[in-house]
């Protein structure tokens, strides 16, 4: 899923609200303050809005305060309840805090390894676990990346949290894993389901009961 990060005055972005890649019209709000030594005037409340849904998005300088999600795309709407809390806290402070929400998002893959059947207490055993289970080279590696980033968010000096597009391509990565994981197969099945029956038991036939998709 392509994703354009919401960006002071950009003309378009992936809208906060509805999550559409949405032509953005730009307004002034709010009050003129003095901004600088010569006494110039300058009006740092903006309001951006979305061509698609017609929502508000909220601005200080080049701060999104409204709504509170940083540059976070939304979350994928299959991740479980558990784990998208926890992606939307850690999308809230993003901006304030890349390390805070570094970490927080891999206590969101914590539990989206035990959603998916893990332990959930060892991240980097479950992945093993995953591995073993046929899991994508590509899936392991983006897994690992969070893993190993959240982990270092309490390591200073170890990866660069002043570069908010670190913390930005995590929740990206997460969101990719959920899909792949969770929002694929379950397309699949009910894809699946919707052949018709006759065709379903030939290829249960073919295949034997122990390979048939259900």
């Amino acid at each position: 899923m392509t994703y354009i990060a919401p960006k002071v005055l950009a003309k378009s972005f992936t809208c906060p609200h509805c999550g559409a890649i949405a032509m953005q019209r730009w307004a002034m709000r709010g009050w003129d303050l003095v901004g600088d030594p010569n006494g110039e005037k300058y009006n740092p409340v903006r309001a951006a809005y979305c061509d698609h849904c017609t929502r508000t998005s909220i601005w200080v300088e080049d701060v999104m305060l409204y709504p509170d999600t940083g540059r976070a795309p939304q979350p994928n709407p299959d991740l479980p309840g558990s784990v998208k809390s926890v992606y939307l806290e850690a999308a809230s402070i993003s901006t304030k805090s890349p390390r805070g929400a570094a970490a927080l998002l891999r206590l969101a893959l914590q539990l989206l390894c035990a959603e998916l059947g893990e332990g959930g207490k060892d991240i980097n055993k479950d992945i093993g676990e995953l591995v073993r289970k046929g899991l994508p080279e590509s899936v392991q590696q983006a897994l690992d990346i969070v893993r190993v980033t959240g982990n270092n968010a309490v390591h200073p000096g170890q990866i660069d949290f002043d570069d908010s597009e670190v913390v930005q391509q995590l929740f990206v990565l997460l969101n990719m894993i959920a899909e792949y994981r969770i929002s694929l197969p379950s397309q699949i099945t009910r894809l699946y389901q919707s052949l018709p029956q006759v065709s379903r038991d030939q290829i249960q036939k073919r295949d034997g009961p122990t390979t048939a998709i259900k």
